[in-house]
């Protein structure tokens, strides 16, 4: 599902409870983070409505390297010839995707009736196997901006995995916050700012810890990884996610 210009130049495609964003500049594309494998079908109709191409995409970047995130990556990065950037201590995720840490024991939160829908659409999307990337462009917390389409700047935020990466769109008053915070948890289906649940985040309190790094871009819109938009400022968000008891 397409929703054009969640924040300007910024469309936001969900599919499996799981989104992911394509940001214009300049008449070029950059994707940020590619859902799950059934996405590229998405993809092409988000073109179309679009009115781009494939051609039209410069470059592909990665929030983290989990299965729900890295969907259709490496097809993209074969067929469309473009670089798939992710920072580097995410980079052997990518490679094995199902081999994540997790601070907690996932089998309890499959059997929870608010998370079951969002299992099952995860099933049918196939988003437990992705293929693994056979490549990738790195970068580093050190790291100013990213040069592709939109320019965002990095904004290093570990916890959720080790080398998780938001990016801040200064001249959009927006930050993709990819699962360093998200509106919507999917192991518990609870809404609202938090992180999510300990059954997919692999150090929960220097998840919280680092949330700083997104209140203090100060950007007014977050758009994130499940969930809808939240446009309540980065702070307020950052500040109800640390009120919210772990899961």
């Amino acid at each position: 599902m397409l929703t054009r210009d969640v924040a300007k130049g910024i469309h936001r495609i969900e599919d499996a409870y799981t989104n992911w964003y394509l940001v214009e500049d300049g008449g070029r594309l950059t994707i940020v983070d590619c859902g799950v494998p059934t996405s590229w079908a998405s993809l092409d109709k988000a073109l179309t409505t679009l009115s781009r191409g494939r051609d039209d995409i410069d470059a592909v970047i990665l929030t983290h390297g989990h299965f729900d995130h890295i969907g259709f990556a490496e097809r993209a990065r074969k067929e469309l010839r473009v670089p798939v950037w992710v920072h580097t201590n995410d980079v052997p995720l990518t490679q094995h995707p199902s081999q994540y840490s997790h601070a907690r024991g996932r089998l309890p939160y499959l059997f929870k009736k608010q998370s079951f829908p969002i299992q099952t659409a995860l099933l049918r999307s196939r988003a437990f196997w992705p293929d693994a990337l056979e490549e990738v462009t790195r970068f580093s917390d050190d790291r100013d901006a990213l040069e592709v389409p939109g320019t965002p700047r990095v904004v290093y935020t570990p916890g959720h995995t080790l080398g998780h990466s938001a990016f801040h769109f200064p001249d959009r008053d927006v930050v993709i916050t990819g699962d360093a915070i998200v509106m919507a948890d999917p192991y518990t289906g609870a809404t609202g700012p938090r992180i999510v649940a300990g059954a997919a985040t692999a150090d929960p309190e220097r998840n919280l810890q680092t949330l700083d790094a997104i209140a203090e871009t100060g950007a007014k819109m977050l758009l994130t990884g499940h969930g809808e938009p939240w446009a309540g400022g980065a702070a307020e968000a950052v500040r109800i996610a640390r009120e919210t008891r772990i899961s």
